[in-house]
């Protein structure tokens, strides 16, 4: 990625929300993205896990109306300092339609909205008694931006394909996926008058990837298993790109009735190009016994990893020893505390996921997360009410930030702290659900950074809070509304030696679904209904008030 010139601050929020039968998924359902804090309610319906209880492919049903508000915390890692939020999403109608003639899982969507936005998507899919597919593609772009016009425009596209056969014994599954996004670095300029080339400041990033997993599914195998592997390949419109190999292993064995041998090994193979060509693998091996008895468990794991990379220098092998306990004194109830540590690998493609403007030849590390010790509580009361909180304090090594480039304030490098900090981080959550009719949650987290060589967490919050709820009115019309917080942000131009405290970000978003025929229904969104273009990097606005409407079809 070439230094490009500067240009004024501009950017756009993307929103994409529509119907479907959505999945619940902690991935790319809706999220502020952390790079450019986008909310995007991105929709799909996902083939169904299998049911180790059945040895046949289930139908597409959606299990939304029966599912409790079940969740748990991540493990504690970095990217929590950028959290990805995934709003609960239900059917418009908010029960199962076999009444009407079996579920209509394919559908067609169309919509528009201000700031040029132009919206379409379509699932088709298709399953026998063993084997499922479905094809996924989605398009989303904006003409124009909040600042400078078509120099913050952005576009998006998505085209995935997925497929799974399920035997007496396992379950074989794969997915192949493209995605390009389009972008411009619209930035504060020094000379924002100057005349600015989109050519100069546009960003393409394409990605293609596949992914193959097999999973054992009889529960009267005495040895239990899966294995996954995928590749991918992602470049960029300048010099950058990168391919990533990486199988994922885990299998337990019955010891005793109480007792289990578990295993998980990992192998990651990478390549990066940028201003020169080197080779980042990370290889671990993770061996647990599990000790289960009542209302008691505990859990001891040695974990060993090696990384290397041609480009630091690396070559060198580190073990966490890890414990966890988990008790039941009530119930309903659980307690549970820890010991560990890991080591989280970063690759261009996940800093990307968090930070779109960064400039040409950034620097990636791993991040050493060791002596991490945390305790906390989950549990519900009946069925509707459920809670959950979290205290860990950790030590980091290569602790990591977003600020202004040096030379380039339109563009972002990755700060590390190569010295061992504590971060203390603090989470709590609650939901509630009402029938089928409301469901609500409640998550704050909140961080210390002690950082040492860096002046701060740059481009790090210090509290984050989401609150996403849903209700079906009827069988016709359903509504989300959501509600994000983030504070404590930071960024400094170095070129003038100014730290910017940017202001906190408050975003509400409504969704509502208004099912017109059996077949047809309409939606609308309205995004950032308090008007802010807040900055959630330095000199980067997001959209104002903006929305977007249209029809689906379903068939």
């Amino acid at each position: 990625m070439k230094k490009v010139p500067s240009i004024k601050p501009l950017r756009l929020l993307v929103v994409a929300s529509c119907f479907s039968l959505p999945a619940l998924a902690q991935k790319q359902s809706g999220e502020i993205d952390s790079q450019t804090f986008e909310i995007e309610k991105k929709k799909k319906i996902e083939l169904p896990p299998a049911n180790r209880l059945y040895n046949k492919l289930q139908p597409f049903t959606s299990e939304e109306d029966n599912r409790k508000l079940n969740y748990e915390f991540r493990t504690p890692k970095l990217t929590l300092g950028t959290p990805k939020i995934t709003p609960t999403v239900l059917p418009v109608n908010g029960e199962n339609k076999e009444d009407e003639g079996g579920n209509l899982n394919n559908y067609v969507k169309v919509g528009g909205g201000n700031y040029g936005k132009i919206y379409g998507e379509t699932f088709i899919g298709n399953n026998t008694e063993d084997l499922a597919y479905d094809i996924h593609f989605k398009h989303l772009s904006n003409q124009t931006g909040p600042v400078d016009g078509q120099n913050s425009a952005n576009s998006e596209n998505r085209l995935k394909l997925n497929g799974q056969y399920i035997g007496n014994s396992f379950k074989l599954g794969g997915t192949a996926f493209y995605d390009r996004d389009n972008y411009y670095f619209y930035a504060n300029r020094s000379a924002p008058n100057a005349e600015i080339l989109k050519g100069n400041i546009r960003q393409t990033i394409n990605t293609f990837g596949l992914q193959v997993g097999l999973d054992n599914i009889d529960n009267n195998k005495f040895i239990d298993y899966s294995i996954k592997t995928s590749l991918y390949r992602l470049s960029d419109r300048y010099s950058a790109s990168e391919t990533d190999w990486g199988t994922n292993f885990s299998g337990s064995v019955p010891i005793t009735e109480n007792i289990f041998a578990l295993l998980n090994a990992d192998a990651y193979v990478s390549q990066r190009t940028d201003a020169e060509t080197f080779k980042r693998n990370l290889f671990s091996v993770k061996p647990a016994f599990k000790f289960s008895y009542d209302a008691f468990t505990v859990t001891a794991a040695f974990k060993a990893v090696n990384e290397t990379d041609d480009r630091l220098k690396i070559n060198r092998t580190v073990g966490f020893p890890q414990v966890e306990v988990d008790a039941v004194p009530l119930a309903g109830v659980h307690v549970f505390a820890g010991y560990g540590g890991d080591l989280n690998r970063n690759t261009l493609r996940s800093l990307l996921g968090e930070n779109r403007w960064l400039g040409p030849n950034v620097t990636i590390a791993n991040t050493e997360r060791s002596r991490d010790i945390y305790g906390g509580f989950k549990g519900e009361l009946g069925p509707s009410f459920q809670f959950e909180g979290k205290v860990s304090y950790a030590t980091f090594k290569n602790f990591y930030g977003f600020n202004n480039d040096w030379l380039d304030s339109t563009k972002f490098a990755v700060v590390y702290d190569a010295d061992y900090i504590k971060v203390l981080t603090v989470s709590a959550q609650v939901g509630y659900q009402y029938q089928n009719i409301v469901r609500s949650t409640l998550r704050g987290d909140f961080y210390d950074y002690n950082v040492k060589r860096l002046e701060a967490p740059w481009g790090r919050p210090r509290s984050t809070v989401t609150w996403n709820n849903s209700f079906v009115f009827s069988k016709k019309m359903f509504a989300t509304i959501d509600a994000y917080y983030i504070g404590g942000l930071k960024n400094k131009n170095f070129q003038t030696g100014t730290t910017h405290n940017l202001k906190s970000i408050v975003d509400l978003n409504l969704k509502i679904d208004y099912l017109l025929t059996r077949n047809f229904s309409a939606f609308a969104s309205i995004n950032n209904l308090l008007g802010k273009n807040y900055e959630r990097y330095l000199y980067y606005p997001q959209q104002g008030l903006n929305f977007l409407a249209g029809l689906s079809f379903q068939f």
